[in-house]
């Protein structure tokens, strides 16, 4: 067999008919929302990347520095013999993990970028010709096949990212990795912390303008993939936490009054001077609702690992 294979299962055109949906259900609402997954074109993608270099966003430091120092532990205590990761990505911090388990067997990435995957995976499968790399084209919000790897298997869910589903999401999330989940197996799940909120602000609405670049590529997405006519200027970054659901909100704030045609919809949306479109939930976790949440999915917790200054934690849950 070939140390790399690459399987779709996203259809060809899921990724179009999602943002149409998205687009006409969410811009025809009050208030607007959008989902944060179209901020992630080759641009936004990028932009992100220069976001996670920024002094002000602490979270992909801190959740490197404890697979710095538990990538060990986190191998010891699962055993496994194959690494899953959802929303893998470039795989670049990964690497901690796969160098951590020698006695790993597969590793299955699972992204929705067909581009992003063949990159990884190729060069993962070319550094370590031991390891079959089976990557998968998929949405891991949707129901997922896991292809047959040895196991034990660890599911690895990085970044934060599970802060982005809004509370139902989360909890139908965690039942549906549950149940990919045999006894023996195992979920790395990161979640960033509460903290104080002007650290959190400014995580999310640097002073370079990163961030906001960043909230505004939707409408770039949106110009180029449905014909619309949305012009950034017109919209000024917002970020805010609110302390009752404890997270951060990214908007968009309308300058003025005005109306965005969207021709692939036949859709012509208003706006009303200051009204705002909701582009980003991030969730922001303390322990006790982490372990709550994993345990009404069906995890038993097992490991809880923070940075030196708590702002994230990585834990890890058996079944």
């Amino acid at each position: 067999m070939s140390p790399f294979q690459l399987t779709r299962i996203l259809p060809e055109d899921a990724t179009g008919a999602a943002l149409r949906a998205d687009v006409r259900s969410g811009l025809t609402r009050s208030p607007k929302t959008l989902p944060p997954k179209w901020f992630y074109d080759a641009h936004g993608s990028a932009l992100f990347e220069k976001i996670t270099e920024l002094s002000e966003y602490y979270p992909t430091r801190a959740e490197r520095e404890i697979l710095h120092s538990r990538a060990e532990r986190i191998a010891a205590a699962s055993g496994a013999r194959t690494l899953v990761e959802l929303g893998s990505g470039s795989s670049e911090k990964t690497r901690l993990l796969l160098d951590a388990l020698p006695g790993l067997d597969s590793y299955v990435p699972v992204d929705v970028s067909a581009s992003a995957l063949e990159d990884a995976g190729r060069a993962l499968a070319a550094e370590r010709p031991g390891l079959e790399v089976h990557a998968l084209i998929a949405d891991f919000t949707r129901a997922l096949t896991l292809p047959t790897t040895p196991g034990p298997r660890l599911v690895a869910f990085l970044g934060g990212t599970v802060g982005n589903l809004l509370p139902t999401e989360r909890a139908a999330f965690l039942r549906s990795v549950r149940r990919l989940l045999e006894p023996g197996d195992m979920l790395l799940l990161g979640t960033d912390l509460v903290k104080d909120e002007r650290e959190l602000v400014t995580a999310y609405d640097d002073p370079s303008g990163v961030t906001a670049e960043f909230n505004k590529n939707v409408l770039a997405v949106i110009n180029r993939e449905l014909r619309a006519d949305f012009d950034p200027q017109d919209f000024d970054h917002v970020a805010r936490w609110d302390p009752d659901r404890e997270w951060v909100e990214m908007r968009l704030r309308a300058r003025r009054a005005l109306t965005v045609h969207i021709q692939e919809l036949d859709l012509a949306v208003e706006f009303a001077a200051g009204e705002e479109l909701r582009t980003e939930v991030s969730a922001k976790f303390r322990e006790e609702r982490v372990r709550v949440e994993l345990a009404a999915a069906g995890f038993l917790p097992a490991h809880w690992w923070t940075d030196r200054r708590g702002r994230f934690a990585l834990s890890l849950s058996g079944v």
